[in-house]
């Protein structure tokens, strides 16, 4: 597998950081672009998994693919940007600034939205033969996913908006450890075998994922689901958004940083008791 220890790999996320920062515009958001695309396409395939065997687990089990997918392309989700590029703020690297920071976030939020939109309308003119017919059961089901998830909150107020941002936090604790487990190997299958398990995780447990749902929730509207862009945007998408970035920021970038890149001295050992050697009469 070629393992690279914690300290290592520790190192290369804030290099990664530092990167992202000075990207130029156009690459920073056409490889968000192709990441939005890429997971919403990944979507796509586990929700038509899913209905066409009955199985939610067997579509969690292969939506990780699409993650593989971008991140061994090099392309750029929010949720790991999220986790990385603070980094290089937090570790004073020279010329990164907080608004280098935003600037990157922003750019790779509208690149990922972008391209997640652009396969919902695809998905939705397939599901529909080109909006001449009604929503397949693939399309119904997007449809409802999005219903659930949004007024499905709102009917809970406060409770229904603090068990969203937890999830969203969650989510990115799974997300991000996927991102950074994959520097852990320096081979393909390494790398694959890493990211799999805790992209797994977070889709079966039905945790919320800010670009999965830039897919989800537009084409469920496209498809008829009984919600609005509003309802979407303030009952799902921006609490989800901010619990993305507390989820892999706190529990994935900042504890790693701190124990495997800033480590603490050792305490002190008790000092080993010398044998005295009796002197020979």
């Amino acid at each position: 597998m070629s393992y690279v220890t914690p300290g290592d790999f520790a190192k290369k996320m804030v290099d990664a950081g530092e990167a992202k920062v000075f990207m130029s515009t156009k690459d920073t958001v056409i490889r968000a672009y192709m990441a939005g695309a890429i997971l919403a396409l990944a979507a796509a395939f586990a929700v038509s998994v899913t209905v066409n065997t009955g199985n939610p687990l067997v579509g969690a089990l292969l939506f990780p693919v699409g993650f593989c997918m971008l991140y061994l392309m090099g392309f750029d989700l929010l949720t790991g940007v999220f986790t990385l590029v603070p980094l290089a703020l937090i570790d004073r690297r020279p010329g990164v600034t907080l608004g280098g920071v935003m600037r990157n976030w922003g750019l790779v939020f509208l690149g990922n939205f972008a391209g997640a939109l652009t396969v919902a309308l695809f998905m939705a003119i397939i599901f529909t033969f080109g909006f001449s017919e009604a929503p397949n059961a693939i399309g119904e089901k997007i449809g409802h996913i999005g219903e659930s998830r949004t007024v499905g909150y709102a009917a809970h107020g406060a409770a229904g908006m603090l068990t969203l941002f937890i999830r969203a936090v969650m989510c990115n604790w799974m997300v991000s450890t996927g991102v950074v487990a994959a520097m852990m190997s320096t081979s393909v299958p390494g790398k694959i075998m890493a990211m799999w398990m805790p992209i797994l995780v977070f889709f079966y447990m039905g945790f919320e994922h800010s670009i999965v749902n830039m897919f989800l929730f537009p084409s469920g509207i496209l498809l008829g689901g009984n919600f609005t862009w509003g309802d979407y945007f303030i009952w799902n998408e921006i609490p989800t958004v901010l619990g993305n970035l507390v989820g892999g920021l706190t529990f994935v970038g900042g504890m790693i940083y701190a124990t495997h890149l800033k480590t603490s001295p050792d305490r002190a050992r008790p000092g080993k008791v010398q044998a005295q050697v009796m002197p020979a009469e």
